[in-house]
């Protein structure tokens, strides 16, 4: 494992957290869509703080009332501009950790040996998609030592060096230059469209 501090939420308290709880840091890749990056990745630790814990137990976040997890969700502030449906798929991302890996986030990735079983696991998770899970390959591997065999292949683009996604996140320079690089790619995209 990397020992290299997280710095994905710009936040000590936040980032200090997703460095130590993996089910943290899996949760703040699921929230981190139509939001800022340092919003979403700060999101694990507004939620614990509002469970009352220290770390981001999947167990206590699939056991917790609906209802009250989405109050939680929505805060002042609130947690993602869409607390309903986010904390509803915050809670089943937890409740899959729970059933499939017996609460153990470190499960998915631990001992696996090769990349695409990594990008398979995660890709099967609920709010996971095709995207996610490659950006979460390559953040294991760039920020936190987890680089089964093939894991570039796995990842595609995201596994490339440079600043492409928040898999190459380690300060706020490297933040500017994630986002430059995504304000191109639009405007690539954009203009390709016509």
């Amino acid at each position: 494992m990397n020992d290299a501090p997280i710095r994905l939420a710009q936040a000590e308290a936040a980032d200090e957290l997703l460095g130590r709880d993996p089910f943290a840091l899996l949760a703040g890749m699921l929230l981190d869509q139509q939001i800022p990056m340092e919003k979403a990745f700060a999101g694990p630790r507004l939620i614990a703080d509002r469970l009352g814990t220290d770390g981001l137990d999947p167990k206590v976040v699939a056991e917790a009332d609906p209802e009250q997890f989405t109050e939680i969700m929505s805060g002042p502030p609130a947690v993602h501009r869409f607390p309903t449906s986010m904390g509803a798929r915050v809670q089943d991302l937890a409740r899959a950790v729970v059933e499939h890996y017996d609460g153990d986030t470190e499960k998915i990735w631990r001992g696996v040996t090769t990349g695409a079983e990594l990008y398979k696991r995660l890709n099967a998770l609920p709010g996971y998609g095709p995207q996610k899970a490659k950006i979460f390959v390559a953040l294991l591997a760039k920020q936190k030592g987890v680089a089964p065999d093939g894991w570039q292949k796995a990842a595609g683009d995201y596994g490339l060096e440079g600043f492409r996604s928040v898999a190459d996140v380690v300060d706020d320079d490297s933040l500017l230059k994630v986002r430059e690089f995504k304000k191109s790619a639009k405007a690539a995209a954009k203009a390709a469209k016509g």
